[in-house]
């Protein structure tokens, strides 16, 4: 895992923003204090939320913070169902998602259009990993959608040595594989032959041991044994890697925030934990598990 950026010396301090009444489990409206906070979804968050909930316990003994992965698509699930607090999400929920909140909770859960509360917490520049053994140093995200899309299959027509393309790739649940098919496959289907891995960790494991392999990951996962690919926006340009310059400037073309999801405007213990973590402290811990915090306001 990447652990080599900068803290952030200064305070962060970013407010929520109104997003209505709150309901959901283990939450109450009137700013009643919940004794445990249930976060649940996107895997790439799952280390960044669960060293956040270490500290936060730490500090308020009295409190528990639950963790659990599966994927961005199982805390939306939940997050309707009423099965957790927080949806922990690595794309934005869709409208029809959002729906379906207001649907499960009813209409006067919440305030007109305001069926969710999106919280951005953290940046994130999706990380193209090879083999650390691959000469390839570049793609652009035209060659990544060839080789994603099964149009590019050998490794010498993209600066590699010559030998065939292994894809891995996330299940159709996470919020990493949704956002790679909007953003580089252009909402196109995969190939056939991309092997779906069950979280981001299997992807990471399987690229270190294929010196074919390519895989995708939040820039917090990058350990050794593989290594990260330069993305250039167009074929010719030069390629970019996703620091934390690159990343909260934007210049990196695959930069995305990371989210957290509650029914309506969160309250009590789940209200004062999300602006913790947004907070100076809360944002260091981004970058002490390899993202980036979230720009002062």
């Amino acid at each position: 895992m990447r652990m080599t950026h900068a803290l952030v010396a200064a305070p962060v301090l970013l407010a929520l923003a109104g997003c209505g009444q709150s309901v959901g489990n283990g939450q109450q409206s009137g700013g009643a204090k919940a004794k445990t906070v249930t976060i649940k979804g996107s895997d790439t968050m799952v280390i960044l939320c669960g060293r956040w909930a270490e500290i936060y316990m730490h500090h308020n003994p009295g409190v528990k913070v639950q963790v659990t992965g599966g994927g961005t698509g199982v805390g939306v699930a939940a997050l309707i169902n009423g099965g957790t607090d927080i949806c922990a999400a690595s794309r934005p929920m869709k409208d029809k998602e959002k729906a379906q909140v207001k649907a499960r909770h009813g209409k006067d859960a919440v305030a007109p259009g305001k069926e969710v509360c999106e919280t951005p917490v953290a940046l994130d520049g999706l990380s193209v990993i090879v083999n650390e053994s691959n000469p390839a140093e570049q793609l652009s995200l035209d060659q990544l959608d060839g080789i994603y899309r099964g149009k590019i299959a050998d490794w010498k027509e993209v600066g590699g040595a010559p030998g065939r393309i292994v894809c891995y790739g996330r299940e159709n649940s996470s919020g990493t594989h949704l956002y790679f098919k909007e953003h580089v496959l252009k909402n196109q289907d995969f190939a056939a032959n991309v092997q779906s891995l069950p979280g981001t960790a299997a992807i990471i494991n399987a690229v270190s041991k294929d010196k074919s392999g390519i895989g995708y990951s939040g820039v917090g996962f990058v350990v050794p044994g593989v290594k990260e690919i330069k993305v250039s926006a167009k074929e010719g340009e030069k390629g970019i890697l996703p620091t934390k310059e690159n990343v909260v400037s934007g210049v990196y073309p695959i930069s995305r925030k990371l989210y957290f999801y509650t029914v309506g405007e969160p309250a009590g213990e789940v209200k004062t934990f999300i602006e913790w973590t947004l907070g100076e402290e809360g944002q260091k811990v981004c970058e002490q598990v390899g993202y980036y915090p979230m720009p002062r306001r």
